[in-house]
């Protein structure tokens, strides 16, 4: 079985009064490449009359943001010219590339009447050969995104990307990142095999996974070796599971605030191009 190189707890890290925990990056993991950051919003209950989420409008390049929203919703806004609201148990692909201005904020409904809320953002690279490409946005709902069976029904995937119990995902990506949420019911098991070649990303959402002999709780991120294709998942209760692997890029990376890029200098080149407009213009 695939060797555990560490267990890493997600830290606290509130945006004002948004519940907000983040496993990656942290002092002690950097990045899980090509993953490079996931912030875990909720889950909470926002009361009648609220603000809605914080994220204003912002720039982004050089990556692509994926947003699951397992409970509330994002109204979002690009200067690209895509808008949408997505609903619990939807997901939001965004590729940045070259550059562009976007808003997550909740729909006035939500901000009028409150609810659950719960959502998770990963940040996922892009090679230095696609870092440029043409922005793109899509929403979909939950209708509308690929669910997977293990084979006794114990365990469904919703497949967001790649391919996952032979279920093809519901995005296109521009290299072989596999994306998929596994929902485990209590007393539940399923066994996979991920080559070595490639790099695996496993944050409990909820509840409790025993993965490979070892226990993890909910919001701890799993760092593999890279030695053995073989997992071995139990889940004793209902539990969630963010499930992903790719083949690591091998590239320098250069972050910082929004842009994602393999140099200083593309960086310096990224916040000079935001501020001549060259990734639109935003209007309210």
């Amino acid at each position: 079985m695939r060797s555990i190189k560490k267990i890493h707890q997600a830290e606290w890290r509130p945006i004002g009064d948004l519940i907000t925990y983040s496993p990656i990056p942290t002092a002690s993991l950097q990045m899980i490449d090509p993953f490079i950051f996931l912030n875990h919003h909720g889950p909470q209950v926002y009361p009648e009359n609220n603000n809605g989420l914080p994220f204003g409008p912002h720039p982004h390049r050089g990556m692509e943001t994926v947003t699951f929203i397992l409970d509330g919703d994002i109204a979002h806004k690009d200067s690209g010219g895509h808008k949408s609201v997505i609903e619990s148990g939807g997901v939001q692909w965004m590729t940045a590339g070259s550059g562009l201005i976007h808003a997550e904020v909740s729909s006035e409904e939500f901000k009028k009447k409150g609810g659950d809320l719960e959502i998770l953002q990963l940040w996922v690279n892009l090679p230095a050969k696609h870092k440029m490409e043409t922005p793109k946005y899509i929403g979909l709902q939950k209708e509308d995104i690929p669910v997977a069976f293990s084979e006794d029904k114990k365990v469904s995937a919703q497949v967001v990307s790649g391919e996952f119990l032979g279920t093809k995902g519901a995005f296109e990506t521009f290299t072989d990142i596999n994306l998929s949420t596994l929902f485990f019911e209590a007393n539940s098991n399923l066994e996979l095999e991920i080559p070595v070649s490639q790099n695996i990303f496993f944050y409990v959402i909820k509840g409790n996974l025993e993965v490979n002999g070892s226990a993890i709780t909910e919001r701890h991120l799993v760092e593999f070796q890279n030695d053995d294709p073989k997992l071995q998942i139990s889940a004793k209760e209902e539990s969630i599971l963010l499930f992903g692997f790719a083949t690591p890029f091998e590239e320098p990376v250069v972050a910082r605030g929004p842009f994602v890029m393999n140099s200083m200098q593309e960086i310096e080149e990224a916040y000079q191009d935001f501020q001549a407009g060259k990734m639109g213009r935003w209007t309210e």
